[in-house]
């Protein structure tokens, strides 16, 4: 089966770059200029194909018009957060202790600290679903939609709290220090644990596929495509451009990925925090600004959250926009942080799930509102031009307020966009080495920066539902294992959270 499953991803991406580059399809163009655009074109409608496909499959609603996966989603975020006594709540104090190093001991086992970690999360998730994705939210779902993406996200904060707990408690930290984690390991060896063995290494394997997918598309096509989108706001010529632009991109993503999880750490320890400050500086100053409009743009969020007007589908389709686009910004209940969690040094599990609890309040609740603020703030989120080009709506809310935001905004995109991918090529290899093991992973990372080049040349729709059918699909697989695995998760938090009160932890710091 893991053979089969090799020679069939490794087969399929040889056989579209042969049909892609064939001399028939070349010989028939009379210009580069046009072959070019040709193998755009057919990229294009090969992609749509197969995200159709993929989407009508995992968003079946049954008819009700609430897709079973955000229901998956909504559901596992309540039921976490109910179950562990609000923890996500009570810890967070302890969680920003953790995060500043006071808990620190250089003789764990693993291989960044829990500042890295969190910064490696942070990066591929804090990016382009926070400018581009809350963008597309409010100019199709309406204000009201960030209602939902706060409140998902409060809830997500125990979804990221059970996932990377689990991921500690059963990764694999070989004898050179590198550490193999993530999903699949608790959910093949927490479910055995059960006596569900087969259920847990199904779904494990069906986890391994869509993380596979996931990286790229939103981990990769996704930030490339908005990288070209945002790069276009400057200048024109960038989209003649776009298949220059996206072999520099995959050129720059080849550097750093090769090093793996340390060589990540290390940039995104130091990305995250200036394209963060970045980004939040300048939204701030526009909130600022038009500091007495926020109370009313706050009651509108709330209010229109209930009461959408009916073209942008009303309650439902609000309720729905919101929860997607919160799931595709912070990635709550996907499991997908648990793979840069799982390699933090640290012999406690509990610990690490309390630091990773804060990666959807930063994401969600602190940038994803500035960025709903500042759409509202200059009105370009009515502009029906706009509603729904994503990245492209947010440049223009920053450039009506400081003329010249664009190129500031151009430079948080592409940082954001940059890390998000390399964070997402470890998950991706992480999940490839699962299936076909250590010798295969440079396939894997060949693949990945070839769908850097992909992402930048085709359209938005179709790499935006691919990536929304493959990261969301995630959902089943981890919040069905994790709900099974909750008893241990809860044992191991409890007993973390008695020493703690007790003053049984021991401080480095």
């Amino acid at each position: 089966m893991r053979h089969m499953c090799s020679r069939f991803l490794i087969t399929v991406p040889i056989l579209i770059l042969s049909i892609l580059l064939s001399p028939a399809r070349l010989l028939a163009q009379e210009t580069p200029g046009g072959w070019i655009q040709s193998q755009v074109d057919y990229l294009n409608e090969l992609l749509g194909v197969t995200v159709n496909w993929i989407f009508k499959f995992l968003f079946f609603d049954f008819g009700t018009g609430f897709p079973l996966i955000i229901a998956v989603l909504v559901a596992g975020g309540v039921y976490y957060t109910f179950f562990f006594g609000w923890l996500s709540i009570r810890g967070f104090t302890h969680a920003i202790d953790v995060i500043r190093g006071r808990y620190d001991n250089p003789d764990d086992p693993g291989e960044i600290t829990h500042f890295q970690a969190l910064t490696s999360a942070l990066s591929a998730t804090v990016g382009l679903g926070n400018i581009g994705g809350v963008a597309i939210a409010v100019g199709t779902g309406g204000p009201g939609a960030v209602f939902w993406m706060i409140l998902t996200a409060l809830f997500g904060m125990s979804s990221k709290l059970a996932s990377c707990t689990l991921a500690v408690m059963y990764r694999n930290v070989r004898e050179d220090g590198r550490v193999s984690g993530g999903p699949m390991y608790y959910l093949e060896h927490g479910l055995a644990r059960k006596g569900l063995r087969a259920m847990g290494r199904t779904l494990a394997v069906v986890y391994a596929l869509l993380v596979i997918g996931g990286s790229f598309g939103g981990g990769n096509m996704f930030q490339a495509n908005q990288t070209i989108e945002v790069l276009s706001t400057l200048s024109p010529t960038v989209r003649s451009l776009s298949w220059l632009i996206g072999i520099i991109l995959a050129a720059l993503v080849a550097v750093v990925i090769i090093g793996g999880i340390r060589r990540i750490g290390n940039v995104t320890s130091r990305l995250v925090p200036t394209m963060c400050l970045l980004y939040v500086v300048t939204s701030i100053l526009i909130i600022l600004s038009h500091l007495a409009d926020v109370p009313a743009l706050i009651g509108r969020i709330v209010s229109e959250a209930f009461t959408a007007p009916a073209v942008y589908g009303g309650f439902l389709g609000v309720l729905i926009t919101g929860v997607r686009r919160a799931a595709f910004s912070n990635e709550a209940g996907l499991g997908s942080a648990a793979f840069a969690h799982a390699a933090v040094k640290t012999d406690e599990p509990a610990r690490e799930g309390i630091v990773a609890m804060i990666g959807p309040f930063i994401d969600t609740i602190v940038i994803c509102l500035m960025t709903a603020l500042v759409c509202m703030i200059t009105g370009v989120f009515e502009d029906p031009e706009l509603k729904d080009k994503g990245v492209a709506m947010t440049a223009a809310a920053f450039e009506s307020f400081i003329p010249g935001a664009r190129y500031v905004l151009a430079v948080a995109v592409v940082l954001f966009a940059y890390s998000t991918m390399i964070s997402w090529s470890y998950y991706g290899e992480r999940a490839w080495e699962y299936l076909f093991g250590d010798g295969s992973t440079l396939i894997y990372r060949v693949i990945f920066v070839g769908f850097v080049f992909v992402g930048s040349v085709t359209a938005l729709k179709n790499v935006l539902n691919f990536s929304d059918a493959m990261i969301l699909g995630m959902a089943f697989p981890n919040i069905l294992g994790g709900v099974l695995l909750s008893p241990q998760i809860k044992e191991v938090l409890n007993e973390y959270w008695d020493r703690l009160k007790s003053g049984q932890m021991t401080r480095y710091k």
